[in-house]
């Protein structure tokens, strides 16, 4: 009978701890969200081997993740995109995956962010590593991996408490967060990378927006930003010509199956767009692209109603003007023939 009674008096306990543990995270401005991992990427992944001729499939960075949005594009074209963008990571493991490992020959776009495209081909380098550790997760993961996705997406869309986001932002909630935030009085002899807060909400079907929060609050838009600047300041040199190379073999072979490519330069702003036209610079890297690449390509500053787009953090766009973006990219296709109408 004890026993019983302290079985329900924990229970009870629990309930009531996570209840205000949820109320506690809410009051701090958090909101429910999904996280962006593996195991969303391949659920999406995995559409593509039933993909159609009629298909699209988004490649590229966070800015082709954020910038081109999925309902959007489903409204003007009737048809809902493959989105499998990933965050700081170089498109070309994806694209490499799909091309040799698919029979897929519709439509694939793949945003050019050239820090990240032109980065490297360096398997064990960041932005390489990151996408192609999705693309392995595909092929290896466990029925007890999709069962448990699957059922933790209830509870990641209702509570906040649920946040565990692989990315490790700064403002994360799980408990190796919490811990990784405590001061624990060591002394670096390297000054710290400035704090990096999530600014994305994730949804399915698989997509990115811009949280409310980056757009109304300069100072916290103002802390992506020093992030970006940090990261350009410390980049290493692109290595144009061995991922130029790299992707062309790619380019080459999915022409040959009939497949569309579309290249897509999504917008930046500020400092950030400053210091890509230094370290950058479009003549040596899209416009080199296009040249040898021979695809429709669609660069924003070429357009009156898309070059004067400003992003809140400089890198993306907030979710109307992403919204407004996706709807005139998609005209300015069909009016191309790079689209179907």
């Amino acid at each position: 009978m004890k026993l019983k009674q302290s079985l329900i008096i924990a229970i009870i306990l629990a309930i009531i701890g996570t209840i205000f543990w949820e109320l506690y995270w809410r009051s701090q401005g958090l909101h429910p969200t999904l996280n962006d991992e593996k195991a969303l990427w391949a659920m999406t992944r995995a559409k593509v081997e039933t993909a159609t001729k009629e298909d699209v499939i988004i490649l590229g960075s966070s800015r082709a993740y954020f910038d081109i949005q999925v309902d959007q594009w489903k409204k003007s074209t009737g048809r809902e995109p493959l989105q499998l963008a990933s965050t700081g990571s170089s498109p070309l493991p994806t694209f490499h995956d799909i091309v040799n490992n698919t029979d897929f020959n519709g439509t694939v776009i793949v945003g050019v962010t050239p820090g990240l495209l032109f980065s490297t081909t360096f398997p064990k380098a960041f932005p390489w590593k990151r996408p192609q550790s999705k693309v392995d997760f595909y092929f290896d993961r466990t029925y007890a991996q999709r069962l448990n996705f699957l059922l933790s997406v209830p509870l990641q869309q209702n509570l906040v408490l649920m946040s565990a986001d692989e990315e490790e932002w700064d403002d994360d909630i799980d408990l190796k967060a919490l811990l990784k935030r405590v001061d624990w009085g060591k002394r670096d002899t390297i000054p710290p990378a400035p704090p990096f807060f999530n600014f994305g909400d994730t949804s399915i079907p698989r997509n990115m927006s811009m949280t409310p929060r980056t757009v109304k609050d300069t100072v916290f838009a103002n802390s992506i930003i020093d992030v970006w600047h940090y990261f350009g300041k410390g980049a290493p040199p692109p290595d144009k010509d061995a991922t130029t190379k790299f992707f062309m073999k790619d380019i080459e072979k999915f022409k040959e199956k009939g497949g569309n490519l579309i290249l897509v330069r999504p917008p930046s702003s500020g400092g950030v767009r400053m210091g890509e036209k230094m370290g950058l610079p479009r003549q040596k890297f899209w416009d080199s692209l296009v040249k040898v690449a021979k695809v429709k390509s669609y660069h924003f500053e070429d357009y009156e109603q898309l070059k004067d787009l400003v992003c809140p953090e400089e890198s993306h766009l907030s979710l109307d003007d992403a919204n407004f973006f996706t709807t005139e990219l998609v005209k300015i296709m069909k009016a191309d023939g790079a689209l179907s109408n």
